[in-house]
């Protein structure tokens, strides 16, 4: 199986992809409230991870 080399930032969209798919597939009822949720979650996710990236940025001084 061939490896793959995934850089922290892609491995962290990647995993904010399948989770928030997975969450929208599983918490509501119809397919326009799962693709509204799981975009949702999505944007959490990469505001998160560019929130605590520039906060371990600035306090790495």
């Amino acid at each position: 199986m061939p490896k793959m080399n995934l850089s922290h930032f892609e491995a962290a969209v990647l995993f904010a992809l399948v989770t928030s798919i997975v969450l929208g597939l599983v918490t509501k009822r119809t397919d326009r409230e799962r693709v509204r949720y799981g975009l949702q979650c999505f944007g959490y996710f990469m505001l998160a991870t560019f929130g605590l990236s520039w906060l371990m940025y600035l306090g790495h001084g």
